[in-house]
């Protein structure tokens, strides 16, 4: 285990911008591992998180603004968590000329999704209650690796 540096000598870590598409992936990668694993709480935290990053991701191939500063979403509107990026991306998939193409299935599969559930028991956690959340998450990725194919992303 690597020894600690003393206080106030810490390596200066630099500025961290806003990464949709490894934030998507990495959490979607992740969560994957911890469905397997059985572990539902964390499996399901992190397809939230993975979903959200994948649709803002998305959302800025079909035309949202992000600040110069660090890259995340310019409004308000849509610096939110997956139960509302669901639907806020919807709008840009619509309004954008090759946005048919992306189209998520209807109903929002994290309507019952909160942030606020990482500090929830694990026993409040199953299958079941996972299990759409990751088909939701699966989705997305879908949607990511078809618009990278078609070069709608970078």
């Amino acid at each position: 285990m690597p020894r600690q540096r003393a206080r106030g000598h810490h390596k200066e870590i630099g500025k961290m911008n806003a990464d949709f598409a490894d934030a998507h992936e990495r959490h979607w990668h992740d969560a994957g591992q911890l469905f397997r694993a059985r572990r539902w709480a964390n499996a399901d935290h992190l397809y939230g998180l993975a979903c959200e990053c994948g649709l803002k991701r998305l959302m800025v191939a079909f035309g949202m603004s992000t600040r110069v500063s660090d890259g995340a979403p310019f409004r308000d509107d849509d610096r939110v968590h997956v139960e509302r990026v669901w639907d806020r991306y919807e709008t840009y998939r619509s309004g954008h000329s090759l946005g048919a193409g992306y189209s998520p299935p209807s109903g929002n599969p994290f309507s019952n999704w909160r942030a606020s559930q990482r500090y929830a028991a694990q026993d409040c956690f199953d299958e079941s209650r996972v299990a759409p959340h990751k088909v939701g998450a699966d989705v997305v990725h879908q949607l990511i690796s078809q618009a990278a194919t078609a070069g709608l992303m970078p």
